[in-house]
């Protein structure tokens, strides 16, 4: 199971162990009235139908050549009037015209496209190989704890000229506040059910963001000993058309930037040191990688746009 930054080492697969069982509370609806049930309105205490005594009133106007009521010819009291059954809304046109279609500057009625699996974006025409400004696309950083993908992710987000959004794996994992499992606590099943529901509400959140012109950038602590729970996963989640990069810096580095860390985020230094060397697992894979031991998070950026205009070009295989 892979996990986000600042969070500790889960254990490596391990034959037989199988993903994590969810939960689905039932939602409650409240019932319909009885269709048998009364409409007419209740009948007061005591009430027997028998007549009480003759009022004379005046008469109800009938119609011209109509012959009054027998009981009124012969001075008998009126019959007590019948209860009004009110009539269910009948759905359908009204009799008035149809509402005019609102204005196209009013908020409330923009359709937006539907999600789906994101395909891999084509290079741009007429840019250099290296402009991926003008491009929409779904980018997944991976890296150890310490690695900077956070800052960059965001620093690269900001500075694109077309929209493009942030979506970070550990804001989205600690949504979760009463009930929130923490992994350096332990980790079990509840950690890994969390996990799995944060990286699927990110995955949820890129495909809409992107079949509505957005760019995504998401980030992640994938482990390459875990392809199919975390990079495969990544790849159902989100699309073919996603481009995973990894950030690999130093030890050195990636010690020293855990160390200015704090609260749940900061790791022991031998959790690092094991993180970083599972992470060394991705040379050979063929996915690319950005070594950032001497760059800031500028540089590391300009570095990043560089990759994805090679990998749009010549899409990894993963």
């Amino acid at each position: 199971m892979q996990h986000a930054v600042g969070s500790p080492l889960p254990p490596p697969h391990q034959p037989g162990h199988g993903p994590a069982t969810g939960w689905s509370p039932a939602a409650h609806h409240p019932s319909a009235p009885h269709p048998g049930a009364s409409a007419h309105p209740a009948v007061p205490p005591g009430f027997t139908g028998a007549p009480g005594p003759h009022v004379p009133g005046p008469s109800a106007p009938h119609a011209p050549g109509q012959a009054p009521h027998a009981a009124h010819a012969q001075g008998q009291p009126p019959m007590p009037p019948a209860a009004v059954v009110p009539q269910p809304p009948q759905h359908g046109p009204g009799p008035g015209p149809a509402p005019a279609p609102p204005p196209p500057d009013s908020t409330g009625h923009v359709q937006l496209p539907p999600g789906g699996p994101v395909a891999m974006p084509s290079p741009p025409q007429g840019t250099a190989p290296a402009d991926t400004g003008a491009t929409t696309l779904a980018v997944l950083l991976i890296g150890p704890a310490g690695a900077g993908k956070t800052s960059v992710a965001k620093y690269w987000a900001e500075h694109r000229c077309v929209p493009t959004a942030h979506i970070s794996l550990d804001d989205v994992r600690e949504w979760v506040r009463s009930g929130f499992a923490d992994p350096q606590s332990g980790w079990n099943d509840h950690s890994e059910a969390q996990y799995r529901l944060a990286r699927r509400t990110c995955g949820f959140a890129a495909r809409n963001f992107l079949a509505n012109g957005i760019s995504c950038i998401l980030d992640d602590a994938v482990f390459p000993d875990r392809p199919v729970v975390g990079l495969g996963g990544w790849k159902r989640h989100v699309g073919p058309g996603l481009l995973p990069v990894v950030l690999l810096p130093g030890l050195e580095v990636v010690l020293e930037r855990n160390a200015e860390r704090s609260g749940n985020r900061r790791l022991t230094d031998e959790e690092v040191a094991r993180i970083h060397g599972r992470m060394a697992g991705w040379y050979g894979s063929g996915l690319p990688i950005i070594d950032n031991s001497q760059l800031d998070v500028p540089a590391t950026a300009r570095v990043l746009d560089e990759v994805l205009a090679r990998a749009i070009a010549s899409p990894p295989q993963w």
